[in-house]
């Protein structure tokens, strides 16, 4: 039947940075699908309260405490994740983000760029967002034979976009290291797939997209991403269930990886 394609039930499936807008939409449609759902991150607050709303939908939810960018965390959490509830499957990397320091104004000079603002989004987003969870998780698939890996890459990632200097960079990385880590893994019962968002308003982007915090008055450059989006509108976190969730599952996705699935209402076929 073609719903047991997306059967995710057995699964253990980990977020990090599944406290933040899509991470979570992307854990909460993990659970509705049946997986056992952990979200990894440092807020214990915001894990708790991500926790507290899949817990209310009827999914089976908990939060473990790790810091993406340190390994020994990282390591703890998998042996903490796996003596609970059995060893991961599937990971889902989307903890990442810019920073305002490494962002570039209009008319900015390039060459101005400080070089500790650049690494600290870098690294954030290619050391703590892939390299270091898929390092510790992959490693524990590779010895199961199986898994899924899916890293949040982002549009920015393909097209060069203006002012996110780093970060573009960044989720550029994300891209390049998802084909390598594929290629290696292939014929280890690994899969490794990344997702690029479009434009979807987060904690992150609200303010380069709208100019007031009830987001009723769009910027200048929000009015600009809309007007290069056949969509004519921005995503919303939900319309990422359907790609991590795909990934996820091992019937439904059983020959695919190395691929960069995009969502972005169709950004990606014009120019900005």
């Amino acid at each position: 039947m073609a719903s047991e394609l997306f059967d995710l039930t057995g699964e253990v499936a980990v977020v990090i940075g599944g406290t933040g807008t899509l991470g979570g939409a992307m854990a909460e449609a993990l659970a509705e699908c049946g997986a056992k759902v952990v979200i990894v991150g440092r807020n214990a607050e915001n894990g708790q309260k991500r926790v507290a709303a899949i817990v209310a939908a009827g999914g089976q939810v908990s939060f473990q405490s790790a810091d993406a960018m340190d390994r020994d965390s990282l390591l703890a959490a998998r042996e903490a994740i796996q003596s609970k509830i059995g060893p991961v499957t599937v990971l889902v990397n989307a903890a990442g983000g810019n920073k305002p320091d490494a962002t570039l104004p209009p008319g900015a000079d390039f060459c101005k760029l400080p070089r500790d603002a650049w690494n600290t989004v870098f690294d954030l987003n290619l050391v703590g967002g892939v390299l270091l969870p898929s390092q510790v998780f992959g490693e524990s698939m590779l010895q199961a034979g199986k898994g899924s890996i899916i890293n949040i890459a982002s549009m920015s990632g393909i097209i060069p976009l203006s002012r996110v200097v780093a970060y573009s960079a960044a989720k550029a990385a994300v891209i390049n290291l998802t084909m390598f880590l594929a290629r290696e893994w292939a014929t280890k019962g690994v899969r490794v797939n990344a997702i690029s968002p479009g434009f979807f308003p987060a904690e992150q982007n609200m303010a380069l997209l709208y100019e007031d915090k009830e987001c009723t008055r769009l910027t200048e450059r929000g009015k600009q991403i809309i007007s290069h989006t056949p969509m004519g509108r921005f995503g919303k976190a939900h319309e990422l269930a359907g790609a991590v969730v795909w990934l996820a599952a091992p019937r439904a996705s059983s020959f695919v990886t190395g691929q960069n699935i995009v969502v972005d209402g169709g950004f990606g076929s014009t120019t900005i």
